[in-house]
């Protein structure tokens, strides 16, 4: 049954200034699909986007003629070819230095304290970027460097997204972010959260350090907005 002429769409309830109705309507059904959608529906379609199936159909056949969705033969509609090929011209636009560092230096000038990013490498975490505090007692490690994955809190968030079992990696994966004080070295603290890519997947972790007696509360916050906001400029969306 068609929806009713007062129901506005998705598309039209938010419209772009300037833009085309249209082109809105179309990119309005790309972004209806979520991370684990495969096929959808027509009705699932109509559904999300509150639009008329009959201006579906016109719209995913533009859509589908410049290889942006595709059709089954069942007649479910699926994201096409020509996404994961501006995926890739995206992804190779920039360089991840590019986005990575500035995370790390509003986080420093924030804070006031050593920020870096480490990923898994081999049995240890690689530091592949470091903004050192401008204070002049503080941890000091560079990039390149190879710290442990059993013990510090990039360490602990590293593990814990990659399958770790336990309590706190329990913790870890339901906040996102630790805190730890003396876990590698004592009377240094650590606070570090999760990076996430456009596909959800684990791909680093920034790591906030200080001497134990500059560790605060809000440092918590401040990490976990940073490693939010890189995770989206990585192309992450959070799940609904």
């Amino acid at each position: 049954m068609s929806k009713k002429s007062s129901t506005l769409s998705i598309a039209d309830k938010n419209p772009s200034a300037g833009g085309v109705a249209a082109v809105d309507r179309a990119l309005s059904l790309l972004v209806s699909f979520n991370k684990d959608d495969e096929y959808l529906s027509l009705m699932e379609l109509a559904n999300r986007t509150n639009m008329y199936k009959s201006t579906i159909l016109r719209l995913l056949a533009s859509l589908e003629h410049y290889g942006l969705v595709r059709r089954t033969e069942e007649g479910r509609y699926g994201l096409g070819e020509t996404v994961a090929q501006l995926y890739g011209v995206y992804n190779a636009s920039f360089s991840q230095a590019e986005v990575i560092v500035p995370v790390l230096k509003a986080l420093v000038e924030k804070t006031k304290e050593s920020a870096s990013y480490h990923v898994i490498s081999g049995k240890g975490r690689l530091c592949l970027h470091r903004i050192n505090s401008p204070l002049p007692i503080s941890y000091q490690t560079s990039v390149g460097d190879i710290l442990p994955l059993d013990k510090g809190s990039g360490g602990r968030v590293l593990q814990a997204f990659n399958g770790a079992v336990g309590e706190i990696y329990d913790q870890i994966r339901q906040e996102g972010v630790i805190v730890m004080d003396g876990d590698r070295i004592p009377d240094l603290a650590g606070v570090s959260a999760a990076v996430f890519n456009a596909h959800n997947e684990l791909v680093g972790a920034i790591t906030l350090t200080m001497p134990s007696s500059r560790l605060v509360p809000s440092f918590k916050e401040d990490v976990l907005e940073a490693a939010l906001s890189l995770s989206r400029k990585l192309g992450y969306v959070k799940n609904k």
